[in-house]
């Protein structure tokens, strides 16, 4: 059974007693030690189920490798599923629930997908649920999304806050082991700034464990003096319990922070994501043990002979009384010696090795512990713990030589390096046939910007096997980043490690080699995917040769450990059953985060009423103050009307337009979008994002442009500026803002990255006023001496000006159709200027006038609204705008789009008036039907209405729809039905309802 040791837990503080509870059992443990060593400690062997078979799961690791124990944690609002027991650090009257069961952990109704193990193999999903068909709803599909899943999701409102910091640095380096400490303080020295994270709580990685010396003193004193000069330095930043997330192009790197997890009484954010930039990355992420694949590899008390060594060493816990040692490399025998020197029983060492182990090997026996050479497990006895193992001889087919009756075996089939983060942003690995696994390719780098690298793979992430190693290994990676960041590091020598001669690794992918089918069906994989050696050649047999196709025919490596123990051994399974090298089968892609990232980390202050911020005008005050009735314009909050008193939404939207189309009104324009392009190559660029040429327009002068997507969509309009020969001011639509801005980028830097354009989106940066109306030029004079008469200020023209003693720009352009000038003046004057523009036009019965009068006025002049004429399907040509696409130039963003057969058909709907022969307002979006039924037995359409209001102005239900063939069909009374049943009548007419001919706004 497990137990606490009465020696050893160098991590613990034992005179502190914490108490928690693993499925409702109270238990004990001490500070400092992790759910997973405290559970050990209380014999809690079995901790979980496995997915597809519900197998009893027990603990194979220490660390973020761990694929079983995954619990809930918490209860209420901080209960969270699928947290590794191995990464929790235990605190007092923390709370844990196994999962995956039912009714209980002990008794799962779910262990009968055991006994139909050889009816349920990989891939049988694909085959079985796909016939009967009509079994798919009523059957298949209800018994899946009952087992999907392996926790239950948190039903509470999460009670933790979350929050995002962004750090630069010039040296980050992930991983705080030996190598990585020994790198930080090189480049340090030189005078870099330096960011260390290390996931775990403690420094020095296994190093302690390992045990060793560094410059003839232990290695733990060692580890003190580094960090003890790295935590002096003011240009070093530590953070332990701080996992390196992911690397992404231009040094970009995330950082997961576990700030109170261990400590939920703080009152401190519980997680911390770290959006960091370096100008060099160092990845000292040290190495995986891999587990040996042989029969019973999965029953609780197999474990990791690291892992074995961990608990023993940092936490005091023995996994038992007797424990059997198996492996393929050296490395396995400082577990067995360890365990020997505290007091424990070794029965036997299983070396796979017929030449067996190194100098480790002779100290082993010299404790008088047994080792066998060329010997593997043929089977794991017991159920729900280990009982007893059967040895077999490695080279043969797992004839049983002897049984052995122990409660723990410690495996080790070797060490793979944690190439992931090298490998996310498109570091190159290579095979290491020497010791069987893949390691970075110092030689393919991910490469920055510039072509150069900007990762450096170091220690035991580089394929590193001993302290000695390691050490020199990291010293020389801490001066080549501070070197390739233009800083010269000293010349001193790399601190000198203890190395000890090992007998060279021997690949074990199967145990024993030669192992039948009854063998190979239970020698697993992957853990929780419960994936068995059978099922990767069952896969490779079927035709699944690619890895990646392999991965999802049979699950492999598509658990939460996203494939840690699993993926190296499944690999070379495949390679064997392919008869091709690992080389040649290649990795799975390794995709950030390393670990699973809590979603709210993800969100960071984004909840609740930031979750999307309102954004408000300068003006926005005013508004509230005046009783504005809101709409929500993308995260902006517009007025949609100014309701007095009782007044109902319709009549005040008639009265402010009655009084802006006969008087003045004024609307508070801000939110348009506001885009500068500047560059020598501006014209040439905004030539090929709009359908219309704008190189051509000159300074002080504007002109309206569309712009439409690659596949020939209308996306977005707006009227362009030219500031001088290599400025433009793109006004785009209040939604639009931030998606045209990240549109524009997006082509220059993947596209066109060579062309000289730099853009801004200074949307916030500028209020703007519309003063509209036949007294609008009226107004503006009273608070201006600059000419801005008809000629002064002619229409699509901008001037600068002073106004009410403001710096301002005025644009006369217009989307009402009477006179109207667009005022910009900097964010800080918008409401100084709404303000003087309200007592200005005071005389006027000026008042101001929200998006819905806005609406109807563009309506009645026939202006197109993007997102209402427009749905994502729309080209300009529907919209009868061919006069707004060039024929000077060559190309533009969606013209190849445009001339396919679809797109040029002439059946597509056009564009055209609706007015309702009894003066009623269309229903929006309705539709209008045609003679027939379609293929479904629905009714035929020939039509849809895009807008519809009640026009004031013209005193009756005016709409603009798309409609076949409707310009041709002039007087054409079609019919809409409603959902009420009843049916309106409307006739095709001009989309231009009022002043066809502009004069209102060319006075």
């Amino acid at each position: 059974m497990s137990t606490r040791l009465a020696t050893g837990g160098r991590l613990l503080d034992t005179d502190r007693a914490v108490n928690f509870t693993f499925n409702g059992k109270r238990l004990r443990g001490h500070a400092g030690d992790t759910l997973a060593s405290a559970l050990l400690a209380n014999d809690q062997m079995l901790v979980g189920r496995s997915f597809k078979y519900h197998r009893p799961r027990g603990i194979v690791a220490s660390g973020a490798e761990e694929p079983n124990a995954l619990v809930g944690l918490g209860t209420g609002a901080r209960f969270e599923p699928n947290q590794r027991v191995t990464t929790t650090e235990l605190f007092d009257g923390l709370s844990a629930t196994s999962q995956n069961h039912w009714p209980s952990l002990e008794f799962d109704v779910g262990a009968v997908n055991a006994k139909l193990g050889r009816f349920m193999p990989a891939g049988f999903y694909y085959k079985m649920f796909i016939h009967p068909r009509p079994f798919w709803k009523h059957v298949y599909e209800p018994f899946i999304r009952h087992a999907a899943g392996l926790g239950k999701a948190p039903k509470d409102r999460d009670g933790d806050r979350y929050e995002h910091f962004y750090a630069f640095a010039d040296v980050l380096v992930i991983g705080g082991g030996v190598a990585g400490l020994q790198a930080a303080l090189r480049a340090a020295e030189t005078g870099a700034k330096v960011m260390v994270l290390e996931q775990t709580a403690h420094w020095g990685g296994r190093a302690p464990v390992d045990g060793g010396t560094v410059d003839g003193a232990p290695v733990a004193e060692f580890i003190e003096g580094v960090i003890a000069k790295l935590q002096d330095m003011p240009n070093v930043t530590l953070r332990n319990r701080c996992m390196g997330a992911g690397v992404y192009d231009h040094g970009y790197a995330l950082g997961y922070e576990r700030i109170t997890d261990h400590a939920p009484e703080l009152d401190a954010p519980r997680h911390r994501l770290w959006r960091i930039r370096a100008r060099q990355i160092i990845t000292a992420t040290g190495a995986i043990e891999r587990p040996l694949s042989f029969a019973g590899n999965d029953i609780p008390g197999v474990m990791l002979a690291s892992a074995v060594r961990d608990y023993a060493v940092n936490y005091g816990v023995s996994i038992g009384d007797r424990t059997v040692v198996v492996t393929n490399n050296d490395d396995a025998y400082r577990t067995a010696i360890t365990l020997k020197s505290l007091g424990l029983e070794i029965p036997v060492i299983l070396d796979a090795r017929a030449s067996g182990g190194g100098a480790l090997a002779d100290e082993a026996r010299a404790l008088g512990i047994r080792v066998e050479n060329g010997k593997a497990i043929s089977s794991v006895k017991g159920g729900k713990r280990v009982t007893g193992v059967a040895i077999c001889a490695q080279a043969g087919e797992g004839a049983v030589l002897e049984e052995i009756k122990c409660d723990a075996v410690a495996m080790s089939g070797g060490w793979s390096p944690v190439v992931h983060l090298w490998s996310h942003c498109g570091g190159k690995l290579i095979w290491d046939a020497d010791r069987a696994h893949f390691r970075p390719d110092a030689a393919k780098p991910p490469l920055g910007a510039t072509g150069e690298g900007f990762v450096i793979a170091t220690g035991a992430a580089n394929g590193a096997g001993d302290l000695a190693t390691t050490l020199a290994d990291g010293d020389a990676a801490g001066k080549a980043a501070a070197k390739a960041i233009g800083n010269k590091p000293k010349s001193t020598a790399a601190p000198q490690g203890s190395a000890s001669e090992e007998a060279p690794l021997m690949p074990v992918w199967l145990m024993p080699q030669g192992a039948g089918v009854n063998l190979r069906m239970k020698s697993w994989l992957d853990y929780q995917n419960d994936v068995k050696v059978s099922d990767v050649q069952l896969a490779a047999r079927e035709g699944f040769e690619s890895v990646e196709h392999a991965k999802r025919y049979t699950t492999l490596g598509m658990a939460t450990d996203q494939g840690k123990l699993s993926n190296i051994n499944g690999l070379a399974i495949l390679s064997d059953a392919l008869n091709q090298p690992i080389p040649q089968t290649g990795t799975t892609t390794f995709r950030p985060p390393y670990t699973p990232i809590s979603l709210a980390a993800i969100g960071g202050e984004a909840r609740d009423e930031i979750f999307q911020p309102l954004r408000k005008t300068p003006i926005h005050g005013w508004h509230e103050d005046n009783g504005a009735h809101f709409e929500p314009v993308g995260q902006w909050r517009r007025p949609y009307c100014y309701p007095r008193g009782e007044e109902s939404h319709r009549d005040a939207v008639s009265r402010e337009i009655n009084q802006t189309r006969g008087q003045l009104g004024l609307l508070d324009a801000s939110t348009l979008g506001k885009i500068i392009v500047k560059g020598p190559d501006a014209g040439k660029f905004l030539d090929m994002l709009y359908t219309n040429m704008m190189s051509t327009l000159k300074p002080g002068r504007c002109r309206y442009g569309l712009m439409c997507n690659e596949n020939g969509f209308l996306m977005d309009d707006g009227v362009v500026a030219r500031i001088d020969d290599d400025t433009f001011l793109c006004h785009t639509t209040t939604g639009g803002a931030e998606s045209i801005h990240g549109h524009m980028e997006d082509w220059l830097q993947c596209e066109w990255w060579d062309w000289k354009v730099y853009t801004a989106n200074v949307t916030e940066q500028y209020a703007q006023i519309a003063v509209v109306g036949p007294k609008a030029r009226t107004v503006l004079e009273k608070l201006t001496s600059d000419d801005i008469s008809a000629d002064g200020l002619s229409f699509m023209g901008w001037k600068d000006l002073t106004l009410a003693g403001m710096p301002a720009r005025a644009y006369r352009i217009s989307f009402s159709g009477e006179l109207s000038y667009e005022i910009a003046v900097p964010a800080s004057y918008g409401r100084a200027l709404w303000d003087a523009l309200q007592e200005a036009g005071a005389e006027f019965g000026v008042m101001p006038y929200g998006t819905e009068g806005l609406h109807v006025m563009r309506a009645e002049k026939g202006f197109i609204m993007i997102g209402d004429e427009t749905d994502g399907t729309v080209i300009p040509q529907d919209l009868n705008m061919q006069w707004a696409i060039s024929k000077k130039k060559d190309d533009y963003l969606g013209k190849r789009a445009q001339e396919r057969s679809h797109m040029a058909d002439p059946k597509r709907w056009k564009l055209v008036g609706l007015e309702t022969l009894d003066g009623s307002v269309l229903p929006d979006g309705a539709y209008a039907t045609a003679p027939g039924r379609n293929a479904n037995g629905q009714r035929e359409t020939q039509g849809r209405v895009t807008s519809t209001y009640h026009s004031p102005t013209l005193g009756r239900g005016i709409a603009m729809g798309l409609v076949l063939d409707g310009p041709d069909r002039m007087g054409d009374v079609i019919e809409f039905p409603k959902v009420d049943g009843g049916i309106v009548k409307a006739k095709i007419v001009d989309p231009i309802f009022f002043d066809k001919d502009g004069e209102k706004q060319n006075v």
